[in-house]
């Protein structure tokens, strides 16, 4: 049994290529765009956090640019993506701006979803759009992403950028409304999938190759996003986007596939913490703050005794008493910064370091009692 649209509280929407851009004459599909932000809006009246990722910049910038069809140098994407980035980005703040929300341009390469340093920096960017009522636009930096380091589809980008802000949905719009037992494009007894409770091999070998030169995904890409998205606690869909409002359809009811995730996004990042990365020093904590961690609390500057090891902002640390270990958590600051301002409260961190630097040592949602 799938569950409904209704429960979600933070959606992402990944809009492919091929949905925005028009192949023919490499024009924004506009009345598409424009049923989608429809869609968008009634999340945000009542009250969901929406991020979209969207691709689109490389194919709209190559037709302004002139460039032939057909696969592009790495230099050429990364020209039209630097002049297609500046549309996109206008017309996504447009669209939303009909419904007086506004929109927030992100633009991310791997490292900033997997070297924890930028992580963190851009999870916490992300966020604070959300608290601002914002809708973060993200899309690959093709500007500056070389062949080695790149996503090469926005099925996974979406997927991370999902399990870093603690969505509970993502939504892949694509060309075909979810998985099949096979290609039905060639097979007439292909099967609807309609629910994925759990990723197994037999599910893994029915998706297929890449789609179009416009998208570089396929329901391979999209398969293992949702094995990243599942894995962090987010359920994901995969839906037809060709037809208008095409969320609006899901929750009336439309073909799709839901991949069921039996965690949920703060379980699986606690679990992440506790178990999946190798501590790079400790903290020691005073009383107060024992009984403030225990209570739900952040643990702050003031109530850190000393600290051990050479640790880097983002890296893994132990949180101890003198007695036992607490738990785990991703410290906000170096090892140098993080001993000048122990034991002092939150309000002296920019007069010490000369920066305004975070509140907390650790903050709650990047910690892992329990020892």
């Amino acid at each position: 049994m799938s569950p409904g649209l209704h429960q979600f509280k933070r959606v992402v929407l990944k809009v492919g290529s091929a949905l925005l851009v028009n192949r023919a004459r490499g024009r924004l599909n506009h009345a598409w765009l424009e049923a989608l932000a429809e869609d968008i809006a009634e999340l945000h009246t009542r009250g969901v956090d929406v991020l979209v990722v969207s691709s689109g910049a490389i194919a709209m910038g190559r037709t302004v640019l002139g460039l032939p069809p057909g696969l592009l140098r790495l230099e050429e994407s990364q020209a039209a993506a630097a002049v297609g980035q500046i549309a996109l980005a206008r017309v996504w703040s447009e669209v939303l701006a009909h419904h007086a929300i506004t929109a927030g341009q992100i633009l991310v390469t791997l490292a900033d979803t997997e070297e924890r340093r930028r992580y963190l920096n851009a999870r916490a960017t992300t966020l604070k759009l959300l608290e601002m009522r914002a809708v973060p636009v993200v899309n690959e930096n093709d500007t500056v992403a070389t062949s080695e380091i790149r996503y090469g589809d926005n099925d996974r980008l979406a997927a991370r950028v999902a399990t870093m802000i603690g969505a509970d949905l993502l939504v892949l719009f694509s060309d075909i409304d979810g998985l099949y037992s096979a290609p039905p494009a060639s097979d007439p007894s292909a099967r609807h999938i309609p629910v994925v409770e759990r990723i197994t091999p037999a599910i893994e070998a029915m998706a297929g190759g890449a789609a179009s030169e416009l998208s570089r995904g396929g329901m391979r890409t999209k398969v293992e996003a949702a094995k990243i998205a599942t894995a962090g606690g987010t359920h994901m869909i995969i839906a037809d986007g060709r037809v208008k409002n095409p969320l609006k359809r899901i929750g009336e009811g439309a073909a799709c596939t839901w991949f069921l995730t039996p965690s949920n996004p703060a379980t699986a990042r606690k679990t992440w913490i506790a178990g999946a990365l190798e501590p790079r020093g400790t903290l020691y904590v005073d009383a107060g703050a024992t009984r403030a961690l225990q209570g739900g609390a952040s643990l702050l500057p003031v109530g850190v005794s000393r600290i051990e090891g050479a640790f880097a902002r983002g890296d893994a640390v132990t949180i101890r008493d003198e007695h036992r270990v607490l738990g785990r958590g991703l410290v906000a600051y170096d090892a140098d910064d993080a001993a000048r301002i122990i034991g002092r409260p939150s309000r002296e961190i920019e007069a010490i370091l000369g920066y305004p630097g975070r509140a907390e040592m650790v903050h709650r949602d990047d910690m892992a009692l329990g020892g």
